[in-house]
């Protein structure tokens, strides 16, 4: 199951707490830093870098380097949303056919994600789709995203489930289709399990996730109160320290950076342009190996990393794009 995969990232092994660790397994890279959602709780509405596509030359480049480089699992998404990617389907099926990655997944927001395009990735092989479920009902949906999407999320997951197994009866490519959901607290949490229900019986797997600080960009928007760092799933948190991210997860921007976090929406946790450097130098390179001592002694005052875990601390004006 998913959550199987997220927790074999999460947990930090031995060999990997290490200022030069092996190559991670997991790799996400953005083929679209663009976003039709903006949602408080997330940075990528805010205007702290250029929004574009990843050119396919770069991306195609990439993805043999670092599955040359022992990378098993090729996330095609980061921080923006994949569906708007006119090479979506094609880097599905380069990253399956060409170069034999064993795992290729995504995460969407589900508004674009409509049954026709979700059919074509799992024709090319995708072998996860997962998807982002985070509000109550559609003036929630409305006013969390700035988007009137509900009923079509809602409508989507079940058509992807339509989609999934039409493709697994007739190639016999059985992907992963999930959902996720923010857990809230109090009277917000009863709404979510409430339509939860609407969406659970169409996929494979729903878990929870804690609210993310996104690097202190996002602590205490709207009065919530976010974990610290990013600590994985809610069933099976981790410590903050060491960041499990910047050990075994690979992050990579549209316009070929290598980044140390999850939630690099501001370009500070860069260590390394893999337009010019190759992915396993800049993996092991001189800012790399600085920040992951400075996580294994659990002290990060001074670098990238410690605004996100004592964002109570460190507040950041940033304003929303209109």
């Amino acid at each position: 199951m998913i959550t199987d995969r997220i927790d074999n990232i999460t947990r930090i092994p031995e060999n990997y707490r290490s200022p030069v660790p092996p190559a991670p397994k997991s790799v996400k890279i953005e083929l679209t830093a663009r976003c039709d959602f903006q949602c408080f709780f997330c940075a990528t509405g805010y205007k702290l870098r250029e929004k574009k596509d990843m050119e396919w030359a770069l991306f195609a480049r990439l993805a043999r380097e670092m599955r040359e480089a022992g990378v098993e699992e090729l996330g095609l998404f980061y921080l923006g949303e994949s569906f708007l990617s006119k090479d979506l389907v094609r880097a599905i099926k380069f990253a399956k056919t060409e170069l034999g990655y064993p795992y290729v997944f995504l995460t969407t927001n589900g508004r674009l994600a409509k049954f026709d395009a979700v059919r074509a990735c799992y024709e090319a092989g995708l072998d996860s789709l997962k998807f982002s479920f985070n509000w109550a009902d559609p003036e929630q949906c409305k006013e969390i995203t700035r988007v009137d999407a509900f009923d079509t999320v809602v409508q989507n997951i079940k058509d992807a489930r339509r989609a999934r197994d039409e493709v697994a009866a007739e190639t016999g490519h059985r992907g992963g289709l999930y959902a996720s959901s923010i857990e809230y607290d109090g009277e917000q949490l009863v709404r979510m399990k409430e339509a939860v229900a609407l969406i659970e019986p169409s996929v494979d797997q729903h878990y929870w996730l804690p609210l993310y600080g996104q690097a202190g960009l996002t602590a205490g928007a709207r009065g919530t109160v976010p974990v610290a760092g990013n600590i994985g799933r809610a069933a099976n948190k981790r410590d903050p320290l060491p960041c499990w991210s910047i050990f075994t997860e690979g992050h990579v921007t549209y316009d070929g950076k290598l980044s140390a976090c999850c939630f690099d929406h501001d370009g500070r946790f860069n260590m390394g342009d893999l337009t010019k450097t190759p992915f396993v130098e800049a993996w092991n390179g001189t800012a790399f190996q600085k920040l992951r001592m400075a996580n294994l002694a659990k002290d990060v005052r001074g670098t990238a990393c410690e605004q996100c875990v004592a964002y109570q601390d460190h507040k950041v004006d940033v304003a929303r794009a209109d």
